[in-house]
């Protein structure tokens, strides 16, 4: 028997009408993808304590297609669950599963393995490219249908592509993807979002699809630009920057919470549809952190607290009070009226922990990789690696003196070791060339290269990662190499030592590893001071990258991913630790 139909969302005469009712769309980003599964209920409540009536979302092929026909939908995946989630709070559902979605998130969405295929051509009407986004459509589209108001769901608009105009002008491209969803039984308001001037709407938006504009500030001069494109459409800012993101190596974001009120007080005196990016930013955990490149390569922060409205732990902010305020008065409403705020969750300070074991990557690489010989050094994606680390092995001979090692285009972060000992890093921002002398005998070369995230805007969004040109000494290019992908997937695959005695580390890439025992449950904050760059997992979850340069000064820890009695803490620390220990503390430090 066929759910009950449900109003559908159409855009009539400059307005949204929700079956015969004009709606005002008061929505928040909330990324599913970037919170665990326990928190998605307390999240989307206090999106719905705040006034708004929709949630919308992001779907990252890359997380539910990470290797080429193999799909997952369970855990952090299960989008089914969130949105069912938001629909049985009564909250509106806005989707946008184009195949990419920016969203500093690691390829803009898209998965790696598409980089295996050096011919490809992204995000146009290229063959082997569409091929690839049918095969996902094809497993996804079927799990959203059944959401759509048309059978009963919550799911009231879907987008076809996002920002399409900052990147290229293919319409018929953009076609395509909307026939794709149509012929897939998407029947609900289509729409495209676009950046607010000329060139990225003239090759961002289709007839027959309702356009809409991202901006964080002037809003009639945004709307007025729309206007001139679109006379009937419902005035829309799909993404209200109303905070903003972290790189590595540059200071935290912060905006005020009234300024940020005023402009939303803008589109509210408009009777624009507003939509919050983000509402509720998360965490870009594990390897899916992305990167821009506009002067240089700059990769994001593994915070994606994004200064919004709820912080990355889920608390209320100032910004949210205020906003929470603004919609009770525009709709002539008590806050009382709202629903009731959950309870705050519960921060906890474990105190101390001391790392007790240890494992050299470099002297683990067989257990932890298998060597693929090549010629010359080949990145990450032909290898059929996605993320992680890859090191690179070579013997050059001698004797050579003062001669000079290069790295051509390194993606991201190389560490250079001649003999086991370490000479120095080079950085795809900051590219530098080493000195050194070769004996008679020879020596072995290692080169440690991290894929600090892939970048997920503008054109060069075709990001190899690894050593993706060669290796000089000189300008002779070094060949016959031996490459380990280590995507650590299971960094606990190494043999580890007992930690005693007095500790000094050398300046190599070490596994750390120690256990705390909790017995009242709750989120908590790792700091890592004294420690230089590296990645953290707890219990086998992978919470993602520090550095000792900043601005982020502890790792989010949420408290569903601890467990009474027993957790254990692994830190992959890439050049050294003064104390080989950590602190789990109740504050956040995003710098």
């Amino acid at each position: 028997m066929k759910a009950q139909l449900k109003a559908q969302l159409k855009a009539v005469n400059q307005q949204f009408v929700l079956g015969d009712e004009p709606i005002q769309i008061l929505s928040g980003a909330v990324h599913y993808f970037r919170i665990v599964p326990e928190y998605w209920e307390d999240r989307l409540m206090k999106l719905q304590s705040c006034g708004l009536n929709t949630v919308e979302t992001y779907i990252p092929w890359n997380l539910h297609e990470p290797m080429e026909g193999q799909f997952t939908f369970e855990g952090i995946a299960d989008l089914v669950r969130f949105v069912q989630i938001a629909g049985d709070l009564g909250l509106h559902v806005i989707l946008r599963p184009s195949p990419y979605i920016c969203a500093e998130w690691e390829f803009g969405g898209l998965p790696s393995w598409l980089l295996k295929y050096p011919d490809i051509h992204l995000r146009c009407m290229d063959p082997l490219y569409l091929e690839k986004v049918d095969h996902y459509y094809d497993e996804l589209i079927p799990r959203l249908v059944p959401l759509l108001t048309s059978n009963g769901g919550p799911v009231i608009a879907m987008q076809i592509e996002n920002e399409y105009g900052s990147y290229g002008n293919d319409t018929a491209y953009l076609e395509y993807l909307k026939d794709g969803l149509i012929k897939r039984g998407v029947d609900v308001l289509l729409f495209t979002s676009d950046g607010p001037t000329d060139g990225m709407l003239q090759g961002g938006t289709v007839p027959g699809v309702l356009a809409t504009v991202n901006f964080g500030s002037r809003t009639e001069e945004a709307f007025a630009k729309l206007r001139e494109y679109r006379a009937e459409d419902p005035l829309m800012c799909m993404e209200y920057w109303n905070g903003w993101f972290d790189h590595w190596l540059k200071p935290h974001h912060t905006r005020d919470a009234e300024d940020a009120a005023a402009v939303f007080k803008e589109m509210l005196d408009l009777h624009a549809s507003v939509n919050f990016y983000m509402f509720h930013g998360g965490t870009n955990f594990g390897f899916y952190n992305g990167a821009n490149f506009h002067e240089k390569y700059e990769p994001t922060i593994t915070s994606y607290d994004y200064d919004a409205p709820l912080s990355e732990c889920g608390d209320v902010t100032a910004k949210y009070e205020v906003i929470r305020s603004m919609i009770a008065k525009h709709q002539g409403k008590e806050l009382s009226d709202f629903p009731s705020l959950p309870q705050p969750v519960k921060k906890k300070s474990y105190g101390s922990v001391r790392m007790t074991h240890y494992a050299d990557l470099l002297e683990h690489l067989p257990t932890l990789s298998k060597a693929v010989k090549r010629t010359t050094p080949v990145p990450m994606e032909l290898l059929g690696q996605s993320y992680g680390f890859i090191v690179y092995a070579t013997d050059i001979t001698g004797p050579r003196q003062g001669e000079s090692l290069h790295l051509q285009e390194v993606h991201d972060r190389a560490q250079v070791f001649l003999d086991g000992k370490y000479q120095g890093t080079v950085e795809r921002w900051n590219p530098q060339a080493f000195q050194f002398d070769v004996p008679a005998a020879g020596a072995k070369l290692e080169i440690v290269v991290e894929n600090m995230g892939r970048i997920n805007y503008g054109p060069k969004l075709k990001d190899y990662k690894g050593i993706t040109e060669g290796v000089r000494m000189n300008n002779q290019f070094l060949y016959d190499w031996s490459i380990y992908p280590v995507p650590l997937e299971n960094p606990n695959a190494a043999s580890f030592q007992p930690l005693t005695g007095p500790f000094e580390q050398q300046d190599r890439p070490t596994f750390y590893r120690g256990e705390f025992s909790v017995d009242d449950i709750g989120d908590t904050f790792i700091r890592l001071d004294g420690w230089g760059k590296g990645v953290v997992w707890v219990n086998g979850f992978n919470l993602g990258r520090y550095w000792e340069q900043g601005p982020q000064a502890a790792l989010y820890l949420p408290g569903p991913l601890l467990k009474q009695g027993r957790n254990e803490i692994l830190v992959f620390e890439l050049h050294h630790t003064e104390t080989a220990s950590i602190e789990l503390v109740d504050q956040p430090d995003l710098g």
